[in-house]
C-alpha cells in the first residue's frame, strides 16, 4: 500500500473586510470593520485552513515568500516547514505582520495535516483535557450603557459564561469616571458568581493604574489586562504588586523572546497568547512552556475558534477569550465554528482538523484582496 502524498502543492490567501455592527472602541483605539486574511494550504490531495486578523499586506507575504520557502515541503514536517518560512523573512523582520502570515500559514499546514491522517487536531497535537473554559469579552468604550448591558446580559444569561471582560481607559484613560460606572453597571448585569474582568488597553499610566486598579479590587474586579503599556514591563511588575486582581499581558507577543522578557520580568499574573500573531500552533506550545517553567498560566487572545484545538493540548491554558467581533466573523465566514455555551467548549472528535471550512460564497462580499 502506497503513501499518501503530503507535498505542499501550494498556498493561496485572500483578505476580506468584514464591517462591524456599530463603530467600536477600546482605551486607545477605534475602528468599524475588522479585516482577516484567510490561508489555504494544499498539502496533497487537501487543503488545510488557517488565518489571522491583520492587514491585506499579509497576502502578499503568503504568496511571495512563505510560499516559496514551503514549496514541495513534506506537509507532515510542519516544524522544518516553519523554520523555512523563520529563516525566509531574516531581513523583513519577524514581529508584526509577517508574524501574522506565518501564523495564518502554519496553523493550515497544521489542519491539513491532520486532515491528512484523519485525527481532528487536538489529537494530532496531544490532547491533555476534554474541554477548555471560556469567558465573554467587548463591552468596548464606544457602547452606551444599554449596548454594553445587552452584550453582557447575552454573555452571562444567555450563554451562561463564568466571566465577562469590558474595555475600560477610555480616551487613554482621561475618564476614570466613565470607567468606574462602566464596571458598576457590569457588576448590576451579571450574576454575583459571574467573574468581572476589565481590559484598559494600556491606556493608563503606572501610578493612575494602582490608582485604578485599587478602586477595580473594591468592586471585585479579578483580571486586569494591559493597565499599561504592554512593552512597560515596569510598569506592568509595579501594578501587580499594587493590585489584588491577576494583571495580564501578552497578546502582541510576535516571537518567543517577547514572551521570555515578559514572564522574567514577573509583569504578569497570566500570560496572554494570541495564535495567529504568535506564529502559529507550534509557537504557542512553546510559549506555554515558557509560563508552565515559571509557574504561569497562558489565555487565548481571540481568534477564539483556532485557538480552542491548541488549547485542549496546553495543560497550562486557563482560559480563551470568546471576543465579540471575532464571534461574529468567524460564525459568518466559517462552517464548523465552535459553542461556547455552558462557559467551556470541546473539540468535535468526528471531524478531522480543526473542522472549519471557508464559506467561500458567504465570503464573497467581503473580499478585498
Amino acid at each position: 500500500m502506497s503513501s499518501p502524498d503530503t507535498r505542499i502543492r501550494r498556498l493561496r490567501a485572500s483578505a476580506y473586510r468584514v464591517p462591524t455592527e456599530a463603530d467600536e472602541a477600546d482605551g486607545t483605539l477605534a475602528w468599524t470593520s475588522t479585516t482577516i486574511v484567510v490561508v489555504h494550504a494544499e498539502v496533497g490531495a487537501v487543503e488545510g485552513l488557517g488565518w489571522t486578523y491583520a492587514d491585506a499586506a499579509c497576502v502578499d507575504l503568503v504568496h511571495g515568500v512563505l510560499a516559496a520557502a514551503v514549496d514541495g515541503r513534506d506537509g507532515l514536517d510542519i516544524p522544518a516547514a516553519w523554520q523555512s518560512m523563520q529563516r525566509a523573512i531574516r531581513n523583513l523582520g519577524r514581529p508584526g505582520l509577517v508574524s501574522c502570515a506565518m501564523s495564518a500559514t502554519e496553523i493550515a499546514l497544521w489542519d491539513a495535516a491532520a486532515r491528512v491522517v484523519g485525527l481532528p487536531l487536538c489529537r494530532l497535537l496531544g490532547r491533555a483535557r476534554e474541554s477548555v473554559p471560556v469567558y465573554g469579552s467587548g463591552g468596548f468604550t464606544s457602547y452606551d450603557d444599554h449596548q454594553l448591558a445587552a452584550q453582557l446580559w447575552r454573555w452571562a444569561h444567555r450563554f451562561e459564561l463564568p466571566a465577562v471582560k469590558i474595555k475600560i481607559g477610555d480616551r487613554w484613560g482621561r475618564d476614570v469616571d466613565r470607567d468606574l460606572g462602566r464596571v458598576d453597571l457590569a457588576r448590576e448585569v451579571v450574576e454575583p458568581g459571574t467573574a468581572l474582568y476589565v481590559d484598559a488597553n494600556g491606556a493608563y499610566a503606572p501610578a493612575q493604574a494602582v490608582r485604578v486598579g485599587r478602586q477595580l479590587d473594591e468592586r471585585g474586579v479579578l483580571w486586569f489586562e494591559e493597565p499599561v503599556s504592554s512593552d512597560d514591563l515596569a510598569g506592568l511588575r509595579d501594578v501587580r504588586g499594587a493590585v489584588g486582581a491577576d494583571v495580564t499581558a501578552g497578546e502582541y507577543g510576535y516571537h518567543l523572546p517577547y514572551f521570555a522578557a515578559m514572564l522574567d520580568a514577573g509583569a504578569v499574573d497570566c500570560l496572554q497568547v494570541d495564535v495567529t500573531r504568535c506564529g502559529g500552533f507550534g509557537e504557542w506550545l512553546r510559549v506555554a512552556a515558557l509560563a508552565a517553567a515559571r509557574n504561569r498560566e497562558i489565555s487565548g487572545h481571540c481568534a477564539q475558534n483556532l485557538s480552542a484545538h491548541v488549547a485542549l493540548a496546553t495543560p497550562n491554558a486557563r482560559h480563551l477569550e470568546w471576543f465579540h467581533d471575532h464571534d461574529r466573523v468567524e460564525s459568518v465566514l466559517f462552517d464548523g465554528v465552535l459553542d461556547p455555551s455552558g462557559g467551556e467548549v470541546r473539540a468535535d472528535l468526528d471531524r478531522p482538523g480543526h473542522g472549519m471550512r471557508l464559506k467561500e460564497t458567504d465570503a464573497h462580499r467581503f473580499r478585498i484582496s
